[in-house]
């Protein structure tokens, strides 16, 4: 009996083995399902999830693990001290390669890197770059396309946030058809202020194109936020940021938001961003169906705290809390925590699920850009998983699977 079951033993580690060595595409993972805490054993052959099974008891070493779909971030600025932003030399195929294994290892498999306000050269530039990453395979279809955030946002003060007011602009379709087509086409979502001068006609455009197109650094009112929801806006970019610090207590962007039922919210859920009763309003108010978690994560996540420059010279600041700030503005510059700590937090805070939190963070944003293939644990989707621990309500990434391929394991 001992034979027989070091034999099978031996089988199955030839198989798995065989299936990352590209040589049988075929692999078994398991764990406790995400959404109701019973074990399972998922199938995976030729990189997508082939069956589902429920099983009575989950083999050694796996009886903690929890098994979800891998998350699917929608602004990503950098990672691990690649900036996607910066102008000059400091973006190349290698480095975007770098920040998505490290995001891997964060449970990301899905991501929009984002390309912020900046000079039309390096737009163009940075933009050209991504393309040509995309042309390679080892980025596993991690990146189905870019976030152009700006930089046809708000100027004033607190709006425009950490954006650089040397390059903000009024919309300019041709300007933004360059980019467009250095982008190979690419860009997925922009993220616009809706009343600047020209903005309502360019949404338009945008979404005759098939572009998601969000609002955001803005100070639109009510009729002019509805406008833009019905000429195209789908989505808000980070609620509850890029908004000034002092605002009217009536007459103020944020209620147009919440108010528009046909509109979808991201927030970044870091413990910085946005206090617990502001998650827990907004969450109330969208629900789990119009709510995407979000990281805004930076090139600065994973540094150690201390003083930076900016892609501009500014002065940046990341606390000892993990706290990304600017501090001539008092304004955040965006975020150094990666979102499995966002889907941690929300639930901390709002008490949802997790089947909720993951859904936020992973099913909401692929069903935004319209990409069926990923963002659930079903048959025939992409067969990106993560199995992770909770750790007094922090998630901890064990093992992440992208198109079939284990590309992180903790041991």
């Amino acid at each position: 009996m001992k034979k027989i079951k070091f034999i099978f033993k031996i089988t199955v580690l030839i198989v798995f083995l065989f299936s990352v060595n590209g040589i049988n595409a075929q692999q078994f993972v398991e764990g406790l399902h995400y959404a109701d805490g019973q074990p399972v054993q998922v199938k995976i052959r030729d990189g997508k999830i082939e069956t589902i099974n429920r099983i009575k008891e989950l083999s050694a070493g796996s009886e903690n693990l929890i098994i979800a779909p891998g998350f699917f971030d929608n602004q990503i600025n950098g990672f691990a001290g690649v900036s996607f932003s910066f102008g000059g030399s400091n973006l190349d195929v290698e480095g975007i390669e770098k920040a998505t294994s490290e995001l891997w290892k964060n449970g990301v498999t899905t991501y929009l890197p984002t390309l912020t306000t900046n000079s039309q050269e390096v737009l163009m530039k940075n933009f050209a770059i991504f393309a040509k990453a995309l042309e390679g395979d080892n980025l596993l279809g991690s990146i189905p396309g870019f976030h152009l955030e700006g930089p046809y946002i708000n100027p004033e003060d607190g709006y425009r946030g950490a954006h650089p007011k040397q390059f903000v602009r009024l919309p300019d379709w041709d300007e933004f058809m360059e980019l467009y087509k250095a982008s190979g086409e690419n860009i997925l979502q922009i993220t616009v202020a809706p009343e600047m001068e020209g903005a309502q006609d360019f949404i338009k455009k945008c979404n005759e194109l098939g572009i998601v197109v969000a609002v955001g650094h803005h100070n639109a009112n009510k009729e002019q936020l509805d406008l833009a929801v019905k000429n195209g806006v789908r989505t808000s970019t980070h609620l509850g940021n890029g908004c000034a610090n002092m605002i009217n207590r009536h007459r103020n962007p944020l209620w147009p938001q919440l108010a528009n039922e046909d509109l979808m919210i991201s927030i970044i859920c870091d413990g910085f961003h946005l206090l617990p009763e502001e998650i827990q309003v907004f969450y109330k108010v969208k629900g789990t169906d119009k709510t995407i978690i979000t990281s805004d994560v930076t090139h600065f996540a994973g540094l150690e705290p201390g003083e930076y420059k900016g892609k501009t010279g500014e002065i940046i600041e990341l606390t000892e809390e993990g706290m990304l700030r600017y501090p001539a503005q008092n304004v955040l510059y965006g975020s150094a925590s990666p979102i499995a700590k966002g889907v941690g937090h929300i639930m901390k805070v709002t008490g949802c699920l997790l089947a909720d939190a993951v859904k936020m963070a992973s099913a909401n944003p692929a069903k935004l850009y319209g990409l069926n293939d990923r963002g659930v644990l079903e048959s025939g989707k992409r067969a990106d998983i993560i199995l992770f621990t909770m750790d007094e309500g922090r998630i901890v990434i064990q093992k992440t699977i992208v198109a079939g391929k284990e590309v992180y394991s903790k041991e």
